[in-house]
């Protein structure tokens, strides 16, 4: 779960930088660099919509590529599309992701608490600096990033489709899905990142070096199990029993005996060395955590609840020589 949530912190963060539309910085928010040269970006947008996002993998699990087109036929691709589920609360839709895969949004929870004091979603610094010795030369980016709220719709495995010939959509086939989560929500506090992009003399590509105020949760969290799904899977009988899924109200994250998570982290990208390949590596060097998980259901989401689950000081470690142990953790991503 700790893995998770660096996970999740570090895809918010990086959408945020560079998905957004951008306008420029208030007058406020100005002058406190005035004198300053570089340049300073606000990106004032209150919400994103996308429909659905795949993640193709072109060659399945051990698939061999066409010549020409360099896709292979078991070719599949993680879904995330809306969940399709009606909420209605004083007759009016409450579900932001019903057709939807992704909305990203502000928190106004607790009152504005965990926005900016400009308004903005985020603000950017930028400066760019010639370093010391050879190929020293970066660029520096500051990042001030509100507090999020992420909304993520039915996540599911497909056979990915052929390219499309009158635009540039392939997407899946609806006929072989398997939906694997109902969805989640997170919810952020206020970030700060730095970005060096270049020589990155703070030895990272990304620093987050920050307290996230009122700390993490992740909201309405449905694993599936279609394995005992029968027939349409519409639960109306024994015959089309629906997919099992267990069910999690909310999961809070936060610093031991306290409310608010701080968070410090290194995001590297490796280049490629001989016979491997480059990856992504992320290293925590955070202390302990609580977790508090609400409301786990098991079979189904109308089920009754089992009670909660509290989990005091969590402290993960990785090694970094043999016997050795550092407090955090290390997350390796590349491609095969």
């Amino acid at each position: 779960m700790k893995n998770f949530t660096k996970l999740a912190l570090v895809s918010s963060i990086a959408f945020s930088a560079n998905a957004m539309a951008m306008q420029a910085m208030d007058d406020a928010a100005l002058s406190s660099t005035t004198g300053q040269d570089g340049i300073n970006i606000g990106i004032g947008i209150s919400k994103i919509e996308i429909d659905k996002l795949f993640i193709h993998d072109n060659d399945g699990l051990n698939g061999t590529k066409d010549a020409t087109t360099g896709i292979a036929p078991n070719a599949g691709a993680i879904v995330i599309k809306g969940n399709g589920q009606s909420v209605l609360v004083g007759g009016k839709e409450t579900n932001v992701v019903k057709d939807k895969g992704l909305v990203i949004g502000a928190n106004y929870d607790n009152g504005g608490a965990y926005l900016l004091t400009t308004g903005n979603l985020a603000d950017l610094r930028i400066d760019t600096d010639a370093g010391t010795g050879t190929n020293g030369a970066f660029i520096n980016i500051a990042a001030d990033v509100s507090g999020l709220d992420i909304n993520i719709g039915e996540i599911g495995v497909t056979a990915s489709g052929t390219a499309s010939t009158t635009s540039i959509r392939r997407g899946g086939d609806d006929k072989n899905y398997n939906a694997i989560l109902s969805g989640l929500s997170l919810k952020t506090g206020k970030m700060t990142a730095n970005i060096q992009l270049g020589a990155a003399p703070q030895g990272a590509m990304i620093k987050l070096s920050t307290t996230m105020v009122g700390g993490l949760e992740i909201k309405n969290l449905g694993i599936l199990d279609a394995s005992t799904k029968k027939g349409l899977g519409d639960g109306t009988s024994v015959a089309n029993r629906a997919a099992g899924e267990i069910f999690i109200e909310s999961i809070k994250v936060a610093d031991a005996g306290k409310s608010d998570l701080t968070i410090n982290q290194d995001v590297r990208v490796y280049g490629k060395d001989g016979t491997n390949n480059g990856y992504i590596q992320m290293v925590s060097n955070s202390g302990p955590i609580d977790n508090y998980v609400r409301g786990v259901h098991l079979g189904s989401r109308d089920a009754g609840s089992i009670g909660d689950i509290e989990v005091q000081g969590l402290q993960t470690y990785y090694s970094p020589s043999l016997g050795a142990y550092t407090r955090g953790s290390v997350i390796t991503i590349s491609s095969k």
